[in-house]
């Protein structure tokens, strides 16, 4: 018996900072922030071990190291380059 996963949940930086209570991260997930704005997209962790978003972490690793001040991962790339990549990973 398998079950799909939902796709990607998306909120604004400003929505977050606006909140006075924590964004939870359901457990299976992971917080990653994308693009210029910073947009804070919750992710399955199976993404992990997809090739197409290795890439994307090891751009992540080349610019930001292991430090990541927004409290989730920050991915430096551009929101469609993300959108498109992880679209991919939803069909499969």
């Amino acid at each position: 018996m398998g079950f799909r996963l939902p796709g990607i949940r998306k909120a604004t930086l400003a929505a977050i900072q606006g909140s006075s209570k924590v964004l939870d991260v359901p457990k299976g997930y992971l917080a990653v922030y994308v693009g210029e704005k910073m947009k804070r997209f919750v992710i399955p962790v199976s993404y992990l071990n997809q090739p197409s978003f290795q890439d994307l972490l090891s751009q992540a690793e080349e610019e930001f190291g292991y430090h990541h001040p927004m409290g989730g991962l920050t991915i430096p790339c551009r929101e469609d380059v993300f959108l498109n990549t992880t679209s991919r990973l939803n069909r499969c």
